[in-house]
């Protein structure tokens, strides 16, 4: 299976130190393991999980809300939170990118009916043509 390098990504996602539960990173992988998109999960440290993801089946955004829904903490410290906000923005742009159904011609057409939609046509005589001769 060829895979193109730049679909697969490796992060790290801390957790809170101070939770009472210290098995959460264990916890995490083990959710993880097995899911679509998800190529490994393991435990880097232990308060650091290791996740290896395919961009093309889902991204991080997608996966640290999934280990939130299970109950678990993450560590946000202000370094982190900063490399997660440009994680998400360049993973939501090549995913993007990597869409084929984007087609020219009716991204051309959305365009033009979204301006068309925009317009003012209160101007616009709404009456039968046979009526219109009365007056």
């Amino acid at each position: 299976m060829d895979i193109d390098d730049d679909r697969i990504k490796i992060r790290h996602i801390p957790f809170d130190p101070l939770h009472p539960n210290r098995n959460q990173v264990q916890i995490a992988a083990d959710a993880l393991t097995g899911e679509p998109g998800i190529l490994d999960a393991h435990a880097a440290s232990p308060v650091v999980l290791r996740v290896t993801y395919d961009l093309f089946h889902t991204k991080l955004a997608h996966i640290e809300q999934a280990l939130i829904e299970l109950g678990l903490h993450l560590d946000a410290p202000l370094t982190y939170r900063i490399r997660r906000a440009l994680w998400y923005y360049t993973e939501d742009t090549f995913r993007a990118n990597l869409r084929d159904d984007h087609n020219q011609i009716d991204c051309t057409k959305k365009v033009f009916a979204t301006r068309y939609d925009a317009l003012d046509h209160s101007l616009r005589d709404h009456r039968p043509e046979h009526w219109r001769r009365y007056l």
